[in-house]
Formats: C-alpha cells, sequence, structure tokens
C-alpha cells in the first residue's frame, strides 16, 4: 500500500461542499481491471486501466488495507477525463442493514440521500484542483445488482487476459491462476513485509 500518485504528484482529495473527504469506504475488487484499449458499448468509452472501484456504504469505518467482504447491490458509470470509471455501490455483509439491501433500489428506501450524495460527489470531487466535473452514462443513472455483477465479471474477465498476455507494457504479478507472471504466497507475503510500516504523513 502506498499513496496514490497521477503524473508524479501525491493524489490528496479535497474536501468538497457539504462533504469531509470520502462518504464511504473506498477500495477496489481485486482481480478486476478496465481496460484501457476496449471501448464499452454502453459508455462509449474506453476503460481507465485499474481495478473497479467499489464504495461501501455500510456504517463502519475500514481501516487503510483492510480487505472486506462487500455485498453488491448496483454501480454508477462515471466518465472521468474521457474514460470509463465504474463505481460499484456495495455493503458490508456485516451491517446492519445488510440483510435488508439487497439491491440498489433498496438503498433509499434504507438510506435516504445515499445514492444522490454518491453521484454528487463523484461530480464534483475534482473541482478544487482546476478540473471540470466528471460527467455520467445512463444520465447519473445507478444500475441494479444484476448490471453491476455483469461488469465485475467482464472485469474480470479482462484482469485474466491482462495477466495472460505474454507482452504488454504494464508490469504484472498476481498469485492466483496459471499465469506466467504468478509468484508463490511466499514471495508475495515477503513484499508486503518490506514494506514501511503506516504512518502519518511527515511535515
Amino acid at each position: 500500500i502506498k499513496q496514490d500518485q497521477k503524473k508524479g504528484k501525491a493524489r490528496f482529495v479535497h474536501n468538497c461542499f457539504p462533504h469531509h473527504g470520502y462518504i464511504w469506504n473506498y477500495g477496489a475488487i481485486p482481480q478486476t481491471w478496465e481496460n484501457p484499449e476496449h471501448t464499452d458499448p454502453r459508455t462509449q468509452a474506453k476503460g481507465d486501466g485499474d481495478p473497479i472501484d467499489i464504495c461501501d456504504i455500510g456504517r463502519s469505518i475500514a481501516k487503510i488495507g483492510e480487505v472486506k467482504q462487500v455485498k453488491v447491490l448496483g454501480v454508477m458509470a462515471m466518465i472521468d477525463e474521457g474514460e470509463t470509471d465504474w463505481k460499484v455501490i456495495g455493503i458490508d455483509v456485516n451491517d446492519p442493514l445488510a440483510d435488508k439491501i439487497n439491491d440498489i433500489d433498496d438503498v433509499d428506501k434504507h438510506m435516504p440521500g445515499q445514492l444522490a450524495a454518491t453521484n454528487e460527489w463523484f461530480r464534483i470531487y475534482k473541482i478544487p484542483a482546476g478540473k471540470p466535473e466528471n460527467t455520467f452514462a445512463f444520465n447519473g443513472e445507478a444500475k441494479n445488482k444484476a448490471f453491476a455483477v455483469s461488469v465485475i465479471n467482464e472485469c474480470g474477465d479482462q484482469w485474466k487476459e491482462l495477466m495472460g498476455a505474454e507482452e504488454t507494457k504494464m508490469a504484472r504479478m498476481c498469485t492466483t491462476g496459471d499465469s506466467a507472471h504468478k509468484v508463490a504466497q511466499d514471495a508475495a507475503g515477503a513484499l508486503v513485509s518490506a514494506a514501511p510500516e503506516y504512518a502519518a504523513p511527515s511535515e
């Protein structure tokens, strides 16, 4: 785990009134990849080259690097600088509301305003950095669970293709499957153990 960077500069999230930082637990779905060479016919935009992002709308605050089991509820299709950037909406399976929220239509019933706030947050969060508002496919509508699962499966297939490709510009490493880039669990563990301990940013 390391500081997110873009174009050589550290990335931080600005506060955008009335929000303060992230408004949910924000993470990624492992073994997914949004292929930057593939134009999604639903969004008419290529992938952003990242794993799929997921917003856990549960009430508990996750620790940095925590691995969670999350129930998929739906997905928004954000267009970020011309690229498809799927935002899956989910809830921690251990959340008190997890048994009541099973699809995207259940969110507003039990957490009114959550989807509207999520759409607004993603639309405006880059404005303080001098960038324009983000846009969305489907007029900003959050698609349902079945749609979201299909997107995750497609991006899972794109990840498998990436890992199986003989040549690519990307550095690759995984611990599962039959990829030529597979590394042993103990070797991967050693890389993680060698990373510096998490600490507050230095002045």
